[in-house]
């Protein structure tokens, strides 16, 4: 047997590494979470310009129109020497030496491009098609890049050798002694007064839907698709995963075939979520046909096979932590087996049973693999509750994957990657709060 003091000095022991493991979890979770959140919830407070009311009440119908046109004024006036100094220096070019124009064309139209980028399309001049052309910058942050591009050219200096390093030249001394020249400073100096930026809670990024393929709208058909996927995977495997405990543990036998499916059931728990995306494919899209091509209920089956090993497993320790003494006094009062496993049992077993859910419907959540094949899409609009039998969602994360990897501007949305992440972290944290408020209240309801 232990010595008192060596067992007290094990306790403080164990006591210790305990709480260094718990600090050492929550500092990697701050340092995790801590910079997505933030950069996240810049999709929701921002600076936005001008041209970001523009987009509200031109596309969505939102804010008071006869504001907005004063406003605009304003800006208008604030931007006109600039585009006199652009107008000036096109006719300058048109009559300055052939071997002078070819040096410093180039950089105009640089700064050119980005006044556009800046302010939106020029007076006079044709409107884009594509609606990113259309309008100016909508975002403060967003914006400071546009001026910087204008105000300074990059160049690389390999004086120290090597792959050399960037530096920023200022455009004025390229245009100086022209028409463009008292450009620059006065986009320096005058910035505010042409976009009009102020401080925005944009809400409504969780639910309005994307325009131009996220450049300007929210993640609503993102978010609302994630939700479809969850909660349909969780309403098929959650039942189906019960059962099958409840058999395994209640009136299966112990043979080979009842082992062979428990080791089945392990193996799956451990198969690569990408496998289960091309099975979803394969069984339900080409053999069973379910839907003709992409659509949430095959996605949701697909996410509900997923997590059906984990909810099996939970459920089945679950069962087995019952004390025996409640089925034997359920049986003794004449109740069936069925229905002392139903009455019993199962409510007793139920906390253990949401502990699964609640890992397995994070898990589903989250997962981009099975619905690549199976549900989701790029761009969409938000559906019906009819129209996830046949019709493909875009979910969040997907979306997040498809915009950080093969989206043609990704610099220029990032902000809508971190939202993203933001949203679908939220997201996974009030269904793991409903789903653990729902345990606790049943817990507390069989104490007493």
């Amino acid at each position: 047997m232990l010595r008192l003091g060596t067992r007290k000095l094990l306790d403080r022991s164990f006591t210790g590494l305990g709480v260094l493991s718990i600090a050492l979890l929550t500092a990697a979770l701050l340092i995790l979470l801590a910079p997505m959140c933030l950069r996240g919830s810049g999709a929701y407070v921002f600076q936005g310009t001008v041209e970001f009311r523009r987009v509200l009440l031109e596309k969505f119908q939102r804010g008071d129109r006869d504001e907005l046109q004063r406003e605009l004024a304003l800006v208008r006036r604030a931007r006109q020497p600039v585009f006199d100094a652009l107008a000036a220096f096109q006719k300058e070019l048109a009559v300055m030496p052939v071997a002078q124009r070819r040096k410093i064309k180039p950089d105009f139209e640089q700064v050119h491009a980005a006044v556009k980028e800046l302010l939106g399309p020029l007076p006079g001049a044709e409107v884009p098609l594509m609606m990113r052309g259309q309008y100016g910058q909508t975002r403060w942050d967003r914006a400071q890049v546009k001026i910087r591009k204008i105000l300074f050219a990059e160049d690389y200096d390999f004086s120290g050798g090597g792959l050399g390093r960037k530096v920023l030249k200022p455009r004025a001394a390229t245009f100086r002694g022209t028409a463009l020249e008292p450009l620059f400073a006065y986009v320096e100096h005058h910035a505010v007064a042409m976009l009009a930026p102020r401080w925005t809670f944009y809400g409504r990024f969780l639910t309005d839907t994307s325009h131009d393929a996220h450049f300007f709208g929210g993640i609503g058909p993102e978010a609302l698709g994630t939700l479809y996927l969850t909660l349909g995977a969780i309403l098929f495997a959650v039942p189906m995963g019960v059962i099958a405990a409840i058999y395994l543990v209640e009136y299966a036998r112990e043979n080979r075939l009842v082992r062979l499916l428990r080791i089945c059931i392990s193996t799956l728990a451990g198969v690569p979520s990408i496998v289960f995306g091309l099975f979803g494919l394969a069984f339900f899209i080409n053999t069973v046909h379910l839907s003709a091509n992409k659509s949430v209920l095959v996605g949701a089956l697909t996410l509900g096979l997923l997590i059906l090993p984990t909810i099996i497993r939970a459920s089945e320790e679950a069962l087995r932590a019952v004390p025996e003494a409640y089925k034997q006094a359920a049986l003794s009062l004449g109740a069936g087996h069925w229905r002392s496993v139903r009455t019993v049992i199962l409510p007793a077993a139920l906390p253990g049973i949401l502990t699964g859910v609640i890992i397995s419907m994070g898990r589903a959540a989250g997962e981009t693999a099975p619905i690549i094949f199976t549900a989701a899409v790029s761009v969409g609009k938000p559906l019906t509750l009819l129209q996830t039998f046949t019709q493909p969602t875009p979910a969040l994360p997907w979306n997040i994957y498809n915009l950080c990897s093969e989206h043609v501007a990704v610099d220029e949305i990032r902000h809508v990657q971190y939202g993203m992440v933001f949203t679908l972290v939220v997201l996974v944290l009030l269904l793991n709060l409903a789903a653990i408020i729902v345990r606790a209240r049943i817990s507390k309801g069989l104490r007493t």
